[in-house]
């Protein structure tokens, strides 16, 4: 019953506008009206994660709960841990509407948000109030009419240093002109050690574009070592329409789902090879074989976001199982085993 409500449910939300869609979703969270089977757990599944223990490695991107409106019920969702956010300093409208779209033939979404979020006054006040769980992290982002952009991520670390498990410093957004930008060699290693000085204990992890050249990604992996980044994600989503069948594919924004897992997968897998900072893996994943994959590729940690908007909240739960199954199948007595064992495939 509750497998064909979630269809029910999904079917009439993709009749509606996406961003309204992405709202209602929100709201029957925090209603209690979606699945909250708790984080699925098992001794293979078990791992650590820059020092933080995950029931799963199955966690929630950035973006999905931007105002860290919702994190209890979805702790309760099965993931293993959850990113809110991107906050920036003071809040901002985003870019015009509509900057969402599906991509249903090609089970993808474009997105050109531009940060819209409440501001980090109020999404870290709601993160001081929020109760046991999951590990919870927040995705730092730069205000679009700041004239320092690298100076905003230290002001976010510093607001929310004490009451999240992680921080994300997000270069990687295509949606705020320039922020990619700061993914060069000289600004990257600035930016870092600017947010660095001010996190306290709290581990500080690295998102990347799908987007880099070879010799980009090495650069980021240089900068990365050095700053002692604690994880890094790869990837955020794509500017490449390479292969789109939708009529939406000439928007602009970046590109998530399915159509990113091959590329995304190939960044992964080449900067394992670049570093031992452990790596979570986002792109196109919506299946326990697509997080396997991630996983086999280099990754300690998955993250997914735009499967939910076809598969729904129901399947976490199923990932995460598909995937300890998975485990078993081949032998592997812990995920942190299985971490790295196909990257040749990859690269």
């Amino acid at each position: 019953m509750t497998a064909l409500l979630e269809r029910l449910g999904l079917a009439g939300l993709h009749k509606i506008d996406p961003e309204a869609a992405h709202g209602l979703a929100i709201r029957a969270l925090q209603m209690g009206l979606t699945p909250t089977p708790g984080p699925v757990t098992s001794p293979r599944l078990k791992t650590t994660l820059a020092g933080l223990d995950l029931p799963n490695p199955v966690g929630l991107a950035a973006g999905f709960d931007k105002n860290a409106t919702a994190i209890a019920p979805l702790s309760r969702a099965g993931f293993g841990f959850i990113e809110v956010g991107a906050a920036t300093p003071l809040a901002q409208p985003g870019n015009p509407k509509p900057r969402l779209f599906r991509l249903t033939e090609d089970r993808a979404a474009i997105n050109r948000f531009g940060f819209n979020n409440e501001g980090m006054d109020a999404i870290t006040a709601r993160l001081a109030r929020r109760g046991a769980g999951v590990p919870v992290g927040l995705n730092l982002g730069a205000n679009k009419t700041s004239t320092d952009r690298a100076a905003d991520f230290a002001k976010v670390m510093t607001a929310a240093r004490d009451h999240v498990d992680f921080a994300t410093v997000n270069v990687s957004s295509p949606n705020t002109e320039k922020l990619r930008d700061l993914q060069g060699k000289a600004a990257l290693a600035a930016l870092l050690d600017g947010v660095m000085d001010v996190r306290g204990a709290t581990p500080v992890f690295l998102k990347i574009a799908p987007d880099l050249t070879p010799a980009e990604i090495e650069d980021v992996a240089d900068v990365a070592n050095s700053a002692g980044v604690a994880a890094i994600i790869a990837t955020n989503t794509t500017l490449d329409r390479g292969g789109l069948k939708s009529s939406h594919k000439g928007e602009a924004g970046g590109l998530s789902g399915a159509p990113l897992f091959d590329k995304s997968t190939r960044v992964l897998a080449r900067l394992s090879t670049m570093t031992d900072i452990p790596l979570v893996g986002v792109g196109g994943i919506a299946s326990a074989e697509h997080a396997y994959a991630k996983i086999r590729a280099g990754a300690s940690a998955v993250q997914l976001y735009t499967a939910l908007v076809y598969g729904g909240l129901s399947m976490v739960s199923d990932l995460a199982t598909g995937l300890d199954g998975l485990l078993a199948r081949d032998g592997f007595a812990t995920l942190a085993d299985a971490v790295g064992t196909n990257k040749e495939d990859w690269l």
